[in-house]
């Protein structure tokens, strides 16, 4: 389920107080019993520890600690040739529908511009698909970045192409760690 507004197409985060920009990096995420804080009770719709059995998953930070803004769970999908975004959120501090004013816009399309990023090195040329939450988010993907409605699996299953893909990860910039956590 991918539940993350794309509020501002920003190439870093930016703080929405100060307005300044702040840089950002990707951990890949493989210990369950750090992600064990990262659940539904307290603002992450899922438990995401249950996600490691089948996905990767990758936390956006802020650069230089492990301030998670937005977390994404990844599947390869060799069938369809694309990569299957199983869950994306926003942290809650930066989730739109848990908090009007949130600490950082751009966490969205970090996201999405991870998930491309990874399509593109696992040969699927930044092919991506998910369900959106709902159908208000489905269409602010279509409108955002040309997203198309599949409606195949799900009333909200959408499909990125390569194309839309390559866009998003010119907009965004982030560091790509080889730290593991």
């Amino acid at each position: 389920m991918i539940n993350v507004f794309i509020d501002e197409f920003t190439p870093c985060l930016k703080d929405n107080k100060t307005g300044e920009l702040v840089q950002t990096e990707v951990l890949r995420i493989g210990r369950k019993s750090f992600l064990k804080k990262y659940n539904e009770k307290n603002g992450w719709y899922v438990n995401w520890d249950e996600l490691l059995d089948e996905n990767e998953v990758y936390a956006l930070v802020v650069e230089g600690s492990v301030d998670i803004q937005g977390l994404v769970a990844l599947h390869k999908d060799d069938c369809a040739k694309a990569v299957y975004v199983t869950w994306m959120c926003a942290s809650p501090e930066n989730n739109h529908q848990i908090n009007q004013e949130t600490k950082y816009k751009g966490v969205g399309g970090h996201l999405f511009a991870i998930a491309a990023k990874k399509s593109i090195e696992w040969g699927y040329d930044g092919m991506l698909y998910g369900f959106a939450a709902d159908k208000p988010l489905l269409e602010h993907y279509m409108m955002v970045f040309n997203a198309e409605f599949i409606g195949i699996q799900h009333p909200f299953h959408f499909l990125i192409d390569e194309e839309n893909a390559k866009k998003i990860t010119e907009v965004y910039t982030y560091e790509w760690t080889d730290d593991k956590i």
